[in-house]
């Protein structure tokens, strides 16, 4: 039986175009939410979890960094995938006859230029693919959709403008999230290692916890902070290193970091995906 992998979104939205081109062999299973999609994992109705995180135009997806360190799952892999943004429409429609875009809050300021060039208002979709499906299922050919290719071909839809994004590099990072963590991989272009922590209630503790890594030769890619339970005084910091635990120089500054921490979990251990150093 073929294994599943959930996502956020409908069939066609850029979850699912994700889950094709990293995990080929697996069913794609569309989710409403991301804590769906978290859940279909961790009871089992999908092996792997597709959860977008960050987007090069628009920065981190919300939420999900407070997401990820409850859900329980590990995170195995990462993906970039090139978010190239179509106009879709009714089938026979012309590019001047749209007067409004459906799109995610997400989709709608990365192709504003190309909006406001051609007078069209962008209206907010709850998802692209469900923007595509709806525009599909109506009779108003004023109304389009920005959604990918595949949505268009999924749905029956014309693609009225191809590649309408205003950033030629525009790029969403995906993790892949599992039930069981995997340390024995080794990445062609390298290890990352994320985790979280909260520092202890001494002066400077942040400071002294990242004086390890700079010291001891690690490269932080990411630090995030966010707060507990929304209380202004609980604060976790999400982190992100280049390196697996095994190697010396990660375990020097773990272990000086877990001196200045009151809690640290390490949520996951991967290959760093080639396209990380294109993003540079």
């Amino acid at each position: 039986m073929t294994q599943k992998i959930a996502f956020q979104g409908e069939l066609g939205a850029y979850g699912h175009e994700a889950c094709v081109e990293a995990r080929p062999k697996h069913d794609p299973l569309p989710c409403a939410t991301f804590e769906d999609a978290l859940e279909a994992v961790r009871n089992g109705s999908a092996e792997l979890g597709m959860i977008a995180v960050e987007n090069s135009t628009y920065g981190r997806v919300a939420d999900v960094h407070s997401l990820l360190p409850e859900s329980g799952l590990h995170i195995i892999d990462e993906t970039f995938v090139r978010v190239h943004i179509n106009l879709l429409g009714r089938p026979g429609t012309k590019l001047a006859h749209i007067k409004t875009a459906l799109g995610h809050v997400v989709i709608l300021p990365q192709c504003g230029s190309f909006l406001r060039q051609h007078g069209i208002k962008g209206k907010v979709s709850s998802d692209n693919a469900r923007a595509a499906r709806h525009v599909a299922e109506g009779q108003d050919d004023s109304l389009g959709a920005l959604a990918s290719e595949l949505a268009a071909k999924i749905h029956g839809l014309d693609i009225l403008a191809r590649h309408i994004e205003d950033h030629d590099r525009n790029t969403t990072r995906f993790l892949i999230m599992s039930r069981e963590p995997d340390y024995k991989k080794r990445g062609k272009s390298g290890m990352m290692t994320s985790f979280v922590f909260r520092v202890r209630n001494i002066p400077a503790a942040l400071y002294k916890a990242m004086g390890g890594f700079a010291t001891n030769g690690v490269n932080m890619t990411k630090l995030e902070s966010y707060m507990v339970d929304g209380h202004f005084t609980a604060t976790q910091f999400y982190a992100e290193i280049e390196g697996h635990p095994d190697d010396r120089n990660v375990q020097l500054a773990l272990e000086e970091l877990n001196y200045f921490t009151d809690y640290m979990h390490v949520m996951g251990v991967y290959p760093a995906a080639a396209r990380r150093h294109e993003q540079r």
